[in-house]
């Protein structure tokens, strides 16, 4: 830009692409109309949805994949109560999302002199009480200071809100040539773990000969593995992760796959034998827990970069404040080497357990005369699916499917259940397919989360996105059916007719397939070994059974009445 008077929005946009900001998501208003047409024209490409959570939900996804800033631009008013959902959750993941809304002006009064304000509705309260920073300015200028300070609020990785008053955008002013109020900070230097703290780890390890080391997703943004990988080699260890971190181990002989909820019987297992457990990166939630089940009661280490992580839900022996591959490096270069027989987690009979272990062996397959159990279905969706690709889930009863599909690594996995919703899954695999192209993404949800999100059919196909869609469908709410059954309570309103879904998404351009039985999938198969478009499979599983979590759930609740 030169020197010259223009409309704030146009300004603002400018500021965005000035950022590097190639993408932009939403669903534009009368209010954020011509700031979201100018984004689009001067190249920051405005991807729009169908609504306002999916929206949000894209540019969460777009954010979690990239690492980069994810903005979505939605209206005020009915626009900002809609996407409340998806702007609580967005708060809750750690990405970096800027949302923009439209604002009333700030002049006060109604919109065209006459009244009512059927939009009204005081968002930046309400986005307050919800936990979200918002910025609001009333200025011209102050619009221009305010993007930046909302982007650099938002890089510290969290979302933040933006509201622009109507009269605000539409107002002229002045842009000088050269300059560039908005500028991207600069990334935060990892820290080490404190020498002290560092070598109560090790003497706390020197004791164990069965340890265990667990890693989440700060271990994966840390790039932790590599270090981790050569930790348990010299310490004996045997490795693990959080439902996060899915895969960040493959491959390795001492993986033992997730710890906690979605684990299989071979990690609870050697879990259980472990004398000491190192945790890099990763929350200990309930569900990594496995309700307090998971992990024996042994010394337990937690290491990760923010202080108010550790021992937050699961209280730790040792807290090591730092990087999770610093403190994995400074504890590989205090630790002893160890000969084979201090080692026994890495004896012939662990690593044939391991190398040998099946996960089918864990279930016994049930399915029905019109349904196909979802584990069975889950291995043959991990062999059929392309080897580079991204798997999203939503929420729900049929995340027990999550250890029968494998991915690259923790960057190719999500999971959208931080505000324990559904419904939020397909727009954020519109995110991550945007965001990772040359992988096809793969969206697994639930029957209600998918109805809650039919619109964003057309999204997907209208952007010729390589998304292929599962609908794990029970006809039912299924972890309130579950719910419901365990305390033998009526299940019909948790039910719902078998509706085929599968000539819907045909409608919108969508390949499509039913599937009933692996035969049914098996002749799918050329759909999804190298997807040329979206492509749609409507899986009727076998509504009997239960994830996992949900007999853990009931369990707690019988041990703590």
């Amino acid at each position: 830009m030169t020197d010259q008077t223009m409309p704030t929005y146009r300004a603002l946009a400018h500021d965005i692409q000035n950022l590097g900001i190639h993408s932009v998501f939403g669903l534009m208003s009368d209010d954020t109309a011509m700031f979201a047409t100018e984004l689009d024209v001067i190249g920051v490409n405005f991807y729009g949805a169908r609504h306002e959570n999916n929206a949000i939900a894209m540019a969460e996804g777009y954010a979690a994949t990239s690492g980069e800033l994810g903005i979505a631009v939605i209206g005020r008013g009915p626009a900002a109560a809609n996407g409340l959902h998806a702007a609580i959750s967005a708060s809750r993941t750690g990405s970096k999302v800027l949302i923009i809304y439209g604002e009333a002006p700030v002049g006060g009064g109604a919109i065209n002199g006459i009244g009512p304000d059927y939009k009204a509705f005081n968002s930046r309260g309400v986005m307050a009480a919800a936990g979200l920073q918002n910025f609001f300015p009333t200025s011209p200028q102050g619009a221009r200071t305010a993007l930046a300070d909302a982007v650099r609020a938002a890089m510290r990785g969290t979302a933040v809100t933006l509201h622009l008053p109507t009269d605000v955008q539409l107002a002229d002013i002045e842009v000088r040539d050269g300059e560039q109020p908005v500028t991207m900070p600069p990334p935060m230097a990892p820290s080490p773990g404190r020498t002290q703290t560092v070598a109560m780890a090790v003497a706390l390890l020197a004791n164990s000969q069965r340890p265990l080391i667990m890693a989440g997703m700060g271990a994966h943004l840390s790039n932790a593995a590599p270090v981790l990988v050569e930790l348990a080699e010299k310490t004996g260890a045997l490795l693990a992760t959080s439902a996060r971190g899915k895969d960040m181990f493959r491959g390795n002989p001492n993986n033992l796959g997730i710890i906690g909820s979605f684990s299989h019987s071979m990690a609870r297992r050697y879990a259980q034998q472990s004398d000491c457990v190192l945790v890099f990166g990763a929350a200990l939630n309930f569900l990594t827990m496995s309700f307090g089940e998971s992990l024996p009661a042994v010394p337990l280490i937690h290491i990760d970069r923010s202080r108010a992580n550790i021992g937050r839900y699961t209280e730790a022996d040792v807290a090591v404040v730092g990087d999770a591959r610093l403190v994995a490096e400074q504890i590989l270069a205090a630790v002893p080497d160890r000969g084979a027989d201090e080692k026994p987690f890495h004896d012939a009979a662990t690593r044939g357990a391991i190398a040998d272990f099946d996960i089918a062996d864990d279930f016994q397959v049930a399915h029905t005369a019109h349904t196909v159990d979802p584990r069975s279905l889950g291995l043959e969706l991990d062999r059929l699916l392309p080897e580079n690709r991204n798997i999203v889930y939503d929420a729900g009863n049929f995340l027990g499917v999550v250890p029968y599909i494998s991915g690259p690594g923790p960057a190719h996995f999500k999971m959208t259940n931080e505000f324990a919703s559904i419904g939020l899954g397909f727009g954020t695999a519109l995110g991550v397919a945007k965001a990772r192209p040359d992988a096809t993404t793969v969206l697994l949800i639930g029957d209600g989360g998918f109805v809650m999100s039919i619109s964003e059919l057309e999204t997907a196909a209208r952007e010729d996105l390589p998304l292929v869609v599962i609908v794990m469908n029970d006809c039912a709410y299924g972890a309130e059916l579950h719910l419901l059954r365990a305390h033998q309570q009526p299940v019909a309103k948790s039910l719902f007719p078998d509706v085929d879904f599968a000539p819907v998404a045909a409608a919108f351009g969508f390949e499509v397939a039913t599937i009933r039985s692996l035969d049914d999938l098996a002749a799918a198969a050329p759909l999804l070994n190298n997807p040329s478009g979206p492509v749609f499979l409507d899986c009727k599983i076998n509504a009997d059974i239960a994830a996992p979590f949900m007999g853990e759930i009931a369990a707690f609740e019988e041990r703590n009445r």
